[in-house]
């Protein structure tokens, strides 16, 4: 029976000639596919500026020596775009050119000290489109959209916020029930632009003809008296399931912006976000000891340093990250990464001078952090949506990548080439004397 036994295992791997088990985990640790992907090297790195919506887009493309093989990444610096692009076309196309575009690691680093001095939103932007579209090359290769690359998924869709507006209260109101009737769970509430700037009744500092007649005026206390009296009318009207969330955008003196948001308290704000400027970081323990508020921070951060202390202090409670200001999908990560020792959840800047191929960029990393928070929703003009096919779709308040190898999104040249980006940006604002307000 032993010899039998024998036998006929011998007969078995004989039909099969000579690949035995031993043989065939030889072949398998020998075989094609073992050895990797075979290099691809970079061929040229460009800019491509345009703006279908009306925001200065810029957007990395990264072509290689494989035939029809390139990635796009979003490098957008709305306020200073043509800058980004010379960043790009005139030295990171000769920095990348011949270097391997697996090594994505390598290259953010040493892009980043490239130039010496560094840690500057031009720069970063410029670094932020190549590591993106080394992304979305790399989820090409490997035949996988990009979120699996970053470990696969953590949920089934993306939650998003909405953005509502109004002059009024009720008017505000009315806008947060059309978004929950679309299937939003979170929304954003406004009263007009950041800080209500239309209560503001009379600009001394225009009739005395200082600064540019363009520059906003903002009453800052008709603002901080206008924002509690908005979420009363508000839950009032759409009850208390809806989340919301407010932008201050740094327009207060900290002491002013920690008295409101205790008032705000009683109407349980899902964040508050950026109550104070970069430069006023010190004022977070002071807000922590006075209100239990969310708060959320960062999208003015240029580096991913920034947050180390603050998150370790849980001095916050949401990364507010503009992806493409700290370097891309490489630098955000390890921030999201961060954030889950500490309970620090992430709530990347999507707004709509970010291209959709950043909004993509966005989407995957979301699915892929376990310590996800929201996601501010893009929206897709109809332009857009032409110039960038494979935008990210929201359906019922989630957002959805094109489940498709890479980022998922394309861009039409010759149509982008259509649109073409200016160059004037105003983002001043300032008190009833014409001191400047730091947005």
């Amino acid at each position: 029976m032993k010899k039998l036994g024998l036998g006929s295992a011998a007969g078995i791997f004989g039909m099969f000639g000579s690949n035995t088990y031993a043989q065939a985990r030889e072949n398998r640790v020998q075989g094609a596919y073992a050895k990797g992907l075979p290099p691809v090297k970079i061929k040229s790195v460009k800019a491509i500026a345009t703006a279908p919506a009306g925001s200065n887009l810029i957007v990395v493309k990264v072509e290689t020596s494989e035939p029809g093989l390139y990635g796009l990444g979003c490098a957008t610096f709305t306020q200073r775009a043509a800058v980004v692009v010379t960043a790009i076309d005139s030295y990171l196309n000769d920095f990348c050119a011949g270097k391997d575009v697996d090594n994505i690691e390598d290259m953010w680093h040493s892009a980043y000290v490239s130039s010496y001095w560094r840690n500057g939103p031009v720069l970063n932007n410029a670094l932020s489109g190549l590591d993106q579209a080394l992304w979305d090359i790399k989820g090409k290769r490997a035949n996988m959209p990009v979120y699996q690359l970053l470990g696969g998924k953590c949920r089934f869709g993306v939650d998003t916020y909405a953005h509502a507006n109004g002059k009024t209260p009720e008017e505000l109101a009315d806008n947060v029930q059309k978004f929950m009737d679309e299937g939003f769970r979170h929304v954003r509430i406004q009263q007009g632009g950041y800080g209500a700037a239309h209560l503001a009744q009379k600009a001394d500092f225009k009739e005395a003809k200082f600064a540019a007649e363009a520059d906003v005026f903002m009453d800052q206390h008709t603002y901080l008296k206008s924002v509690p009296k908005m979420f009363e009318v508000v839950r009032k009207r759409c009850g208390e399931t809806v989340e919301l969330l407010h932008d201050i955008h740094e327009r207060v003196e900290p002491m002013d912006a920690i008295n409101m948001i205790k008032k705000l308290e009683e109407y349980s704000p899902f964040f508050i976000e950026d109550p104070f400027s970069p430069e006023n970081m010190k004022w977070f323990k002071t807000l922590r000891q006075h209100t239990s508020v969310p708060i959320a921070m960062g999208e003015l951060f240029n580096n991913i340093n920034e947050f180390k202390e603050p998150m370790a202090e849980q001095l916050f409670d949401y990364i507010r990250i503009h992806v493409s200001q700290i370097g891309g999908i490489t630098p955000a990560m390890k921030v999201a990464r961060l954030g889950e020792w500490f309970n620090v959840k992430t709530a990347w800047h999507g707004p709509g001078d970010v291209s959709p191929v950043g909004h993509s960029a966005h989407t995957h990393m979301d699915f892929a952090t376990w310590n996800f928070g929201i996601q501010e929703a893009g929206r897709f003009s109809e332009q857009l949506q032409e110039v960038f096919p494979g935008c990210p779709t929201v359906k019922n308040g989630y957002m959805f990548v094109n489940e498709v190898p890479g980022i998922g999104v394309d861009i039409n040249e010759k149509l982008a080439a259509k649109y073409p980006i200016g160059t004037k940006s105003n983002w001043q604002v300032r008190k009833r004397d014409g001191t400047s307000i730091r947005p």
